[in-house]
């Protein structure tokens, strides 16, 4: 009897304890259904903030979808500082006198034909609404979190002046990059060679960039950036793409790339931020480049950009910088690449066409025509441009300076090779 009694007990704990279990699992189960559907909403919410309704949709053939927006319904005017504001439609000043009818700009002779984007192909924007790259589910998804969507990560700028190893290290960052620091810099511009890099990984990238400085390196640091990258996580392919980034703390809660968040104002109708460019250049074969002015004016104080000739694109309003609202301290060109060293390894991620310096035009990548504005508003050459990268033995740079060029660099390489393990 006391046997029975005791089995009939131990067979209420076992059935007791796969309850519990079994509860526990269910618990477990609705904990991460929760969890998923709680990030769909936030991931829904994300991009109906980001897609603004659009008046005409052009599809690429890379697969993007361009969506004419509204110029006065841009993401830029989500930001409770820009509520009211009055959209500039052109810059008051532009240091090569571009609105002087009287002034051509010179055409590049390095190339036959002039760099498009390939959502062209398909159609072009109306007057009065500005191209936006649409952001699809699988964009966001493939972030770290909804919150980092389109951000870079912190301290991925190239720090020439101490070039500390542990701050190198623990970045993952590396950079090929000419500077001028020491002055008071209103812009910078420079035309730059276009390639398609090869990426080891998809969530490294490489890019070829201009960056426009103020503060210091620490929390506080003001960055405007533009130029052309390959990054597989960012866009879900291996395209070349022209972007633009800007941070007023060192990456950390303020700004991002295109118009990804509240900030740059775009007022033209033809240049989509983030779309891919077309054609790109080849190894011994026909070479490509883009110019890319940026310039603070004088009168409102906003900071402009200029892509090629033709296209002043629009402008990052003062208010949104602290150091930048004055002046920039440091200029810096070059290219720069994510070294995850995914399996143990230096990447073979390329930078610019993944060839050395040393290998010249056709076969190396190159900036430039390399310039800064002045505290008088005018373009002038450089002076005194350093160069630094972290392991040249895996990415390098090279200045120079001629008639035809004014002050230029080749630079970027392989990743790993036999000297750069």
């Amino acid at each position: 009897m006391g046997g029975a009694q005791f089995s009939s007990r131990g067979r209420t704990r076992r059935v007791l304890a796969v309850l519990f279990c079994l509860w526990g699992l269910i618990s477990l189960s609705c904990a991460a259904r929760l969890s998923v559907s709680r990030q769909k909403l936030e991931v829904q919410r994300h991009l109906k903030r980001l897609n603004k309704p659009a008046l005409k949709s052009i599809k690429s053939s890379d697969g993007d979808t361009i969506d004419c927006v509204d110029i006065s319904q841009q993401p830029a005017f989500d930001h409770p500082f820009l509520k009211d504001h009055k959209i500039q439609m052109r810059p008051s000043y532009h240091p090569e006198g571009l609105f002087d009818e009287n002034k051509v700009a010179a055409k590049p002779t390095e190339r036959s034909s002039p760099i498009t984007q390939l959502w062209h192909q398909n159609g072009r924007c109306p007057e009065g609404t500005i191209p936006v790259r649409r952001t699809k589910t699988d964009d966001i998804l493939r972030a770290s979190s909804v919150k980092r969507y389109g951000r870079k990560k912190h301290r991925s700028i190239p720090q020439p002046r101490s070039a500390d190893p542990d701050l190198i290290n623990q970045s993952g960052h590396q950079h090929a990059i000419a500077y001028v620091e020491g002055d008071k810099y209103y812009g910078a511009k420079a035309t730059i060679n276009v390639w398609e890099p090869k990426i080891q990984q998809p969530n490294e990238f490489s890019l070829s960039q201009l960056w426009i400085l103020g503060g210091s390196f620490g929390e506080d640091l003001n960055s405007i950036e533009a130029g052309w990258q390959v990054s597989p996580d960012l866009y879900g392919d291996n395209n070349t793409r022209l972007f633009t980034y800007w941070t007023s703390d060192a990456y950390q809660a303020t700004g991002c790339y295109n118009l990804l968040c509240s900030g740059f104002i775009q007022v033209n109708s033809e240049i989509a931020m983030g779309a891919s460019i077309s054609p790109v250049s080849g190894f011994r074969n026909s070479q490509y480049d883009i110019s890319i002015l940026v310039w603070k004016d004088p009168t409102e104080g906003h900071w402009w950009m200029q892509f090629g000739n033709d296209y002043v694109l629009g402008y990052w309003p003062s208010f949104l910088f602290s150091y930048l609202a004055e002046s920039a301290s440091m200029i810096e060109w070059g290219g720069e690449v994510v070294n995850s060293e995914a399996d143990g390894k230096h990447t073979s991620t390329q930078m610019g066409s993944g060839h050395f310096p040393e290998e010249g035009f056709g076969k190396a990548s190159y900036f430039r025509n390399v310039q800064v504005v002045d505290g008088s508003n005018n373009l002038k050459a450089p002076k005194g441009i350093g160069t630094f990268t972290e392991q040249s033995n895996c990415y390098d740079v090279q200045t120079g300076n001629n008639g035809d060029w004014g002050h230029y660099f080749y630079y970027g390489g392989p990743g790993r090779n036999p000297n750069c393990a």
